[in-house]
């Protein structure tokens, strides 16, 4: 049985699944998969729990986010949905994947954030970025992360600006810099992933280490 839920709102989310977590896991061992995991990880609970092994319940966390597992875990869906007792949280998956997420899920739990108008706010950081001012760079980020901009969000508009420095860099300097930055952004989260933290700790380290 897989109960699945979905929604930008993770704080929420997380907290109704957890909670469902705890009550269907009094008598069963809870084994939880993020996308911090590797490939091998995801195989082995894949494996099973052995016949003379105690009941379990799987938590994915989010695994669809890291390609190198999604796929492994959405072909296992039809067979775990027989088998196991399953848990899965998914931020914002594309219509594709919600589609055959739903399609095996016994119940689907939806906890969407209200929308907020447009901050143009947090394009300082951007501007900043592309300056090369050390300093307002780190006050716009510790800014965006004080009012709850998601660190994913913050990461997409310094990769974007990263990018488009590159794009309209002359040669020299300049252009090799961009470059450079655009390589290590582009990096950043699957070194993030490899070493099992959040985006939010690879961003500071990255806006502290300077441009």
């Amino acid at each position: 049985m897989i109960h699945l839920y979905l929604g930008t709102d993770r704080e929420k989310a997380r907290a109704a699944m957890n909670s469902a977590v705890e009550m269907a896991a009094k008598k069963a061992d809870v084994v939880r998969i993020t996308d911090a995991h590797i490939i091998d990880d995801v195989k082995t609970v894949l494996l099973g729990a052995g016949m003379f092994a105690a009941p379990r319940v799987l938590v994915f966390e989010n695994v669809c986010s890291n390609p190198d597992l999604c796929d492994t875990v959405t072909d296992a869906l039809k067979h775990l949905s027989t088998s196991e007792t399953v848990f899965m949280f998914e931020l914002k998956p594309l219509a594709e994947l919600r589609k055959t997420l739903e399609k095996y899920a016994d119940t689907v739990e939806k906890f969407d954030a209200p929308k907020k108008e447009r901050d143009a706010s947090i394009f300082a950081i951007a501007s900043a970025l592309r300056s090369g001012d050390k300093k307002s760079l780190w006050v716009s980020y510790m800014r965006e992360i004080e009012k709850g901009s998601a660190p994913e969000a913050i990461y997409g508009v310094l990769f974007w600006a990263a990018k488009e420095a590159a794009l309209k860099s002359g040669a020299g300097a300049a252009r090799m810099r961009a470059q450079r930055l655009v390589a290590e952004l582009a990096e950043l989260p699957h070194a993030a992933r490899r070493r099992g933290e959040d985006v939010e700790y690879a961003l500071e380290r990255f806006v502290l280490a300077g441009m």
